[in-house]
């Protein structure tokens, strides 16, 4: 029997991950995909069969990996405020890095009618909680919790979703672009912690 080269695999995964999530090329072909990875269709095909079980296994992947990062910021034992600034870090980073990656996980997430597992929704009710919690202390404007959860996620994520409309309003290239992202990180928390 032989043996699969994981690496071979791995490398048609990453390099579809780079040009679904970070290039934004959703229509993007099997053999686009080869073609950038460096290995021909039929390679890329033994792996994976089709461009939508390729794509599949990206988008479930690339769910598990900000899942399991926004878990840990949700369940970290930190000061409130130390997690906040932590998650508009880590959020942000990851989304300069893949600006096109939520956008591609909400489409497939509104696609396949997924549910959200039981569990998540306990780790986000708790997160509320201590949203509501730091509300009551009066560190923080007082709104629905979830209002404000959504309200965080837009700031940071809108702009990385939209960067190439951005770039092109304000006549800026990615340099000057990932530097507005950059200094966008502190802004969205001075705007929460004034």
């Amino acid at each position: 029997m032989a043996t699969r080269d994981t690496g071979t695999e791995q490398l048609i995964k990453d390099t579809a991950k780079r040009i679904f999530f970070s290039e934004g090329k959703l229509h993007a072909t099997t053999q686009d995909i080869a073609d950038a990875a460096g290995v021909n269709r039929t390679l890329l095909n033994y792996y994976f069969r089709s461009r939508d079980i390729l794509f599949e296994q990206v988008v479930l992947e690339a769910r598990a990996e900000m899942s399991a990062i926004m878990d840990s910021i949700f369940t970290a034992e930190l000061e409130f405020k130390d997690k906040i600034q932590q998650m508009i870090n880590i959020f942000m980073e990851q989304a300069m890095q893949f600006p096109y990656r939520e956008m591609y996980v909400v489409m497939e997430f509104n696609r396949t009618e997924k549910i959200v597992p039981e569990e998540k929704k306990n780790k986000i009710r708790q997160f509320l909680k201590e949203i509501n919690a730091e509300m009551e202390k009066g560190k923080i404007k007082k709104m629905d919790p979830r209002q404000f959860l959504m309200n965080l996620f837009a700031l940071m994520a809108y702009p990385l979703i939209t960067n190439c409309l951005n770039k092109s309003l304000y006549n800026i290239n990615d340099a000057e672009y990932l530097k507005l992202m950059k200094e966008r990180k502190q802004l969205i928390f001075e705007m929460i912690y004034q």
